[in-house]
């Protein structure tokens, strides 16, 4: 993943899960700020933690921000 391979976190569904997009493929469901590290460690970034995911600029929260997780 270059550091230029934006990240989007979608607004909650219905089950709470983020659908989660690295440049132009989806690659999950989050449920928590841990499953979109491991997301970006899987495309990899693998030094990523949670709290670079709180904290980058890398990643555009759409619908709430890492806080967001219920419908």
């Amino acid at each position: 993943m270059a550091s230029v391979t934006p990240v989007v976190v979608y607004p909650p569904a219905e089950d709470d899960g983020r659908r989660v997009r690295i440049g132009d493929h989806f690659v999950g469901i989050a449920y928590g700020v841990m499953d979109i590290a491991a997301f970006v460690q899987e495309a990899g970034l693998q030094d990523w933690d949670e709290m670079d995911v709180v904290r980058s600029a890398l990643i555009e929260w759409r619908g709430g921000g890492p806080e967001t997780w219920e419908h």
